[in-house]
């Protein structure tokens, strides 16, 4: 909390506009979405325009390179809670999200009403429920976003990819794209105060980003294509292509 008590005016104004923000979306969702929730078009639609306007709420400023596809998968690296805003302000996506979001104060909320699909790493019948969730949305023409390092990082590298939720891009030939998503902060530290990772605790972070003067984002979108039916294979090929990306920009 020290960094409201160094910039109360800025974290305390930028906490009511957070919370008018997130009223009027509520208010927007009943509007639009509230007598037709089973519309998952609306629902992203809504989700994209609350995410640019929490963008200004947060002072980010955003860099996209590259064409983001309309419709198939999406594979990007996870750094944390600000990549939803990120790629979420960009077009309407559903976003594929770890069971413990829908329990976050807030915005939990929020991911459940845009229709995220919620996934339980540990339970073998639910990565496959969540699966069969995924490919539906696809197949109704909508674009997937999925994080497959499972967990964020502090951006230094890429981790892993987890491929049990890769069964769509191996199975069917759907659109397959890859995202690198990056982050400046000019006064502190992006593996700090913009990653969420560790043991970090979503309020103390949350404020403590509304404390900085302004971040500025940068998304790069490559489209790619599956080389392999087999889901760990893909796994690695994805991970592979982002973690050259992430290396050229770097040089």
């Amino acid at each position: 909390m020290k960094s409201w008590f160094k910039h109360p005016l800025r974290v305390t104004g930028r906490l009511l506009w957070l919370g008018a923000e997130l009223a009027l979306g509520g208010f927007r969702y009943i509007v639009g979405c509230g007598f037709r929730p089973a519309n998952p078009a609306l629902r992203a639609v809504w989700l994209q325009q609350l995410c640019r306007r929490m963008l200004r709420v947060f002072g980010i400023a955003l860099d996209v390179s590259g064409v983001m596809s309309g419709r198939g998968l999406l594979i990007s690296n996870h750094l944390s809670y600000v990549d939803i805003l990120v790629i979420g302000a960009c077009a309407p996506v559903v976003f594929v999200a770890k069971r413990e979001v829908k329990r976050w104060p807030v915005f939990g909320w929020f991911a459940r009403l845009a229709g995220t699909v919620f996934v339980d790493r540990e339970s073998r019948s639910r990565v496959g429920q969540a699966a069969e969730e995924m490919e539906a949305a696809l197949e109704r023409g909508a674009l997937v976003v999925l994080f497959p390092e499972g967990t964020s990082s502090d951006g230094k590298s890429v981790l892993p990819f987890k491929s049990s939720l890769l069964e769509p891009a191996a199975r069917f030939k759907h659109p397959l794209a890859t995202a690198l998503i990056q982050y400046e902060l000019p006064d502190g530290d992006v593996g700090e105060e913009v990653c969420y990772w560790k043991d970090m605790t979503l309020v103390p972070h949350l404020i403590n980003l509304l404390s900085k003067r302004g971040l500025r984002a940068s998304i790069r979108f490559t489209q790619t294509s599956a080389g392999s039916s087999d889901r760990k294979q893909i796994a690695r090929q994805l991970h592979a292509e982002i973690l050259q990306i992430k290396t050229a920009l770097a040089a």
